[in-house]
């Protein structure tokens, strides 16, 4: 896959987060609340690949990641 030169210099998870952050634009942007819901779930789809993706990259410990939580 090809990415804009802007993408070599961003960690994987930096442009999940940007993600996130676009689908949360869009909802706030929606025009009503089944829209709203969808992309609020999309963004924290995004968040939660972008702290997986942290913690594959070894940027972040197994214990501080949520889905390691007891």
């Amino acid at each position: 896959m090809v990415f804009p030169s802007h993408v070599d210099a961003m960690r994987q998870s930096d442009i999940f987060r940007e993600n996130a952050d676009n689908c949360l634009q869009l909802a706030e942007r929606a025009d009503g609340q089944p829209a709203f819901r969808r992309y609020l779930r999309m963004a924290q789809a995004w968040t939660a690949l972008a702290h997986e993706q942290d913690w594959l990259d070894g940027e972040i410990p197994p214990s501080a990641s949520p889905a390691f939580a007891g």
